[in-house]
């Protein structure tokens, strides 16, 4: 009797270990998914961004079409920066959010996919104007200072046993008085403001950053099909591709008089 119970213990925590084995492989990979779609979705925001930055800005004097400030503007600079359609630009990456928010239980995985491949396109167009005002060095600085601070937080947001749940419900709430406040200073543009805003930005989507980590993580324990799970994947990454476009955004405002 004695050698039954033994061989079975044995036998169940074999069974246990190689359960537990199995959920850390499958959830390793989950969070690789994540990170992988996010990372991807940086490479083609800084691609777009690139690209149309160099359509928009005169390289030679037959190529010019107007100035700003000591640029020379192509007449595609013109239209992108300096006529009605920069609004368009602007607020196209919200837009596809929005769509993304709304549509994603009924997108498959492979429109989801291609929605945040879209958007990511959207936003490189949008932030192609920051080359315009900062040099290679401010957005290199802030780029590896942003990616240094956004990995230890996601890191922690991954391994620590503490719920976030009730600081993610704070910095939420502190998200939408940040978007207020951006608005008002649209009308007034303070410096003064715009300063206290970015230091306010990193520490929300700082907090942000970690309680996102973790919820994504939960998520992978709701048992759904391969394709569901894409689709958690790629939303995962969304939400952490902005919360780093956010640091890295404040980081290089406040960063732009160190050159």
């Amino acid at each position: 009797m004695s050698d039954f119970d033994r061989y079975s213990t044995a036998r169940y925590r074999t069974g246990t270990q190689a359960g537990v084995s199995e959920i850390d492989q499958g959830l390793r990979a989950y969070m690789l998914g994540v990170y992988n779609y996010m990372t991807l979705g940086l490479g083609i925001t800084g691609l777009a961004a690139i690209g149309i930055n160099k359509l928009a800005v005169a390289s030679t004097a037959g190529e010019a079409a107007a100035h700003l400030g000591n640029l020379t503007l192509t007449g595609f600079g013109v239209a992108l920066y300096m006529s009605p359609l920069r609004w368009l630009v602007l607020l196209a990456p919200l837009a596809f959010v929005f769509y993304f928010s709304a549509r994603r239980e009924q997108m498959s995985a492979q429109s989801a996919k291609i929605v945040f491949f879209l958007f990511a396109a959207a936003m490189g167009i949008s932030m192609s104007s920051l080359l315009l005002f900062y040099n290679g060095t401010s957005i290199a600085r802030a780029f590896f200072a942003t990616a240094g601070a956004f990995g230890a937080l996601s890191l922690y947001g991954y391994t620590t046993r503490r719920d976030l749940s009730a600081f993610g419900s704070f910095f939420v709430m502190g998200l939408f008085g940040l978007v207020f406040a951006s608005l008002i200073n649209v009308f007034f543009h303070s410096s003064a403001l715009q300063w206290a805003l970015s230091v306010i930005a990193i520490l929300v989507f700082s907090g942000l950053t970690a309680w996102d980590t973790q919820t994504i993580k939960e998520m992978y324990f709701v048992g759904d099909r391969p394709d569901v799970a894409v689709k958690k994947s790629v939303y995962g990454a969304l939400q952490l591709y902005l919360d780093f476009i956010n640091i890295f955004q404040a980081l290089l405002y406040l960063m732009r008089g160190q050159d």
